[in-house]
């Protein structure tokens, strides 16, 4: 009887580097790609995140490609990150939106690792907008959050959310 092929399994992650090296080689004359390095200008140490590298590899292979390394999302199936997700913990039901969004619900990682993502991408993406009373995601709140995923209505839900922030923060100012 055959055997499976198991290295097919394990291909995707020994062959991530490769593509991510050969990704991130621009011609001459074209812009320069996104780094697929930690990022290093991050505000660390980030409330939450007892390992930066790990959380960065999290983002990096479950969430990086539809959002981005740089957090700015994809045009009709991922939303920009960058500049916008630390609004969300300013408005009542903000924070329970980023933990029951479909890629978080939906996530092969485990509670406790996703509380790590979201508090790094947080301060990675969009540290001016995180309140200073900020409290890090936990493990039983991501949890808890999961079990009630939003779908078709996560669009809706997050135009409502920003527009509130965006209406608070200009309140704020006057």
């Amino acid at each position: 009887m055959p055997r499976s092929p198991r290295w097919l399994v394990a291909a995707p992650l020994w062959l991530m580097p490769l593509c991510l090296s050969a990704a991130s080689a621009a011609p001459e004359g074209a812009p320069a790609a996104v780094s697929s390095e930690a990022p290093s200008d991050a505000p660390y140490p980030s409330p939450g995140v007892a390992d930066p590298d790990r959380a960065w590899q999290h983002w990096a292979l479950n969430c990086q490609g539809c959002h981005r390394p740089d957090g700015s999302g994809s045009e009709g199936t991922a939303p920009s990150l960058a500049g916008t997700v630390g609004k969300f913990l300013r408005v009542p039901g903000g924070r329970e939106y980023l933990g029951r969004v479909p890629g978080v619900a939906a996530s092969p990682l485990s509670d406790a690792d996703l509380a790590e993502v979201l508090n790094w991408m947080l301060f990675r993406f969009d540290a001016v907008h995180v309140p200073a009373t900020f409290a890090p995601y936990t493990a039983a709140e991501v949890g808890r959050l999961r079990t009630q995923p939003l779908r078709i209505e996560a669009s809706q839900v997050r135009r409502d959310l920003l527009r509130k922030a965006d209406r608070a923060q200009g309140r704020s100012k006057s």
